[in-house]
């Protein structure tokens, strides 16, 4: 059954054991996307979708709004239906991830909106499944759950303890098991893998990425979330694959290294089937005006290099926070767990004696830190290999300060 509004001809399939009209499910390959106003005309007298001709009623003097911040959003035509497709934001990330054309990118409502649909399109609810490799982002399961999918668990390998002699505990992808749950699974669809790893913080090499593409018992498709990415060395993304493979998707998103987390602009980047069913399917008008203005504002060759020049600041602070840390480390922390390929870092908090991490210690510390002390971390004791451990976001410099002094005072006092 062919997928409407695209010639599969086109698309030469690579590997060949892939068939992206068997991983689709039936009703979703027959479906007829809604055709809205804008996919028709977007200039003239524009009377076709019922929108207020009149506009918005939003005063810029309202006490409730800073009018200097809010007029430009204010001028926008907020009374008409964005575009659809936000072409020039996609052209844009072509350029800057070096990917072959427009029809290789979708647009979502974060990460979390491409992660979604992945799921509703390719897995069937109540009887088709997802992998996943522990510790990992939490939203997989959620999603899972609310879709009624069954979730298959592949948690990665821990090499070294943290804590025990100052060995730094290093989290590795399991090819091998991931190979195994395969042939002893044929109901899963997707392998999601994190890449750099949240909380790990650990890049997956691209020879163990492709080592699941290649593997052809696999009939499913390959998620990459590479939502930090930017932080992470040069060539390390999965990008560099799409054009080889088509049972690859990558997902990314402006909300860090782009510092526009409140916008909510995910993306994903495959092989233009792919895109045109997650197209087919999303909602009609998924992507705001504000938002889009937004996005391409922060995808402008100036807005490109100040956004470098942060992340590199960030990076030389992710070391000194990393330094930091280490010069406390007799007050009961070990040393960071995963290879630091994020914004953040995730040390374990000790037992008194330094022998173990301990949870009990690292939850008290975590409460007084948020409840008396106004600094706010992440408590990831109880997820698989993580335990006793704190995930601490790379702040500013001034903030990095205060985190180091307030965690002094507070392993002090447990």
């Amino acid at each position: 059954m062919p997928i409407h509004g695209l010639s599969l001809s086109k698309y030469p399939t690579k590997p060949d054991h892939f068939d992206i009209e068997q991983v689709i499910r039936p009703n979703i390959l027959a479906l007829h996307p809604y055709r809205c106003a804008r996919d028709d005309y977007k200039e003239g007298i524009l009377l076709d979708a019922n929108e207020n001709a009149l506009g918005h009623s939003i005063s810029a003097q309202s006490p409730t709004n800073n009018a200097s911040s809010f007029d430009p959003m204010l001028d926008m035509d907020l009374h008409r239906y964005p575009d659809p497709s936000h072409d020039p934001i996609k052209q844009r990330i072509t350029t800057l991830r070096s990917v072959p054309g427009i029809d290789h990118i979708f647009l979502g409502v974060g990460s979390d909106e491409v992660i979604d649909l992945l799921m509703r399109v390719c897995v069937t609810p109540g009887k088709e499944k997802i992998l996943i490799t522990p510790p990992t982002y939490g939203m997989y399961s959620v999603c899972a759950q609310v879709n009624d999918i069954g979730v298959v668990k592949c948690p990665l390998e821990l090499s070294g303890q943290s804590g025990e002699g100052g060995t730094k505990g290093r989290f590795s992808l399991r090819v091998e098991e991931i190979k195994k749950a395969i042939d002893a699974d044929a109901s899963i669809k997707l392998v999601l893998l994190c890449s750099p790893g949240n909380p790990t913080g650990t890049k997956i090499p691209l020879q163990s990425i492709k080592a699941i593409l290649d593997y052809d018992i696999f009939k499913g498709i390959v998620v990459v979330d590479e939502a930090y990415i930017d932080f992470a060395s040069a060539g390390s993304s999965a990008v560099t694959l799409v054009k080889d493979y088509a049972n690859i998707c990558i997902l990314q998103t402006l909300s860090k290294s782009f510092g526009l987390a409140a916008i909510r602009l995910g993306i994903a980047i495959a092989q233009p089937p792919l895109i045109q069913v997650l197209t087919n399917t999303k909602a009609p008008y998924n992507i705001s005006t504000p938002t889009a203005h937004l996005a391409l504002s922060a995808l402008s060759p100036s807005s490109l290099a100040t956004m470098q020049s942060k992340i590199e600041t960030l990076i030389a602070s992710r070391a000194a926070l990393l330094k930091s840390l280490s010069d406390i480390a007799q007050l009961g922390l070990g040393s960071s767990i995963g290879s630091n390929d994020s914004n953040f870092v995730m040390i374990p908090v000790l037992s008194k004696d330094g022998s173990r991490p301990d949870n009990v210690r690292a939850q008290k510390v975590y409460k007084a830190l948020a409840e008396e002390n106004g600094v706010v971390v992440r408590f990831r004791g109880n997820e698989p290999g993580c335990e006793g451990c704190l995930r601490i976001t790379v702040g500013s410099e001034e903030e990095n300060a205060t985190v180091i002094r307030k965690l002094e005072l507070v392993l002090n006092q447990f």
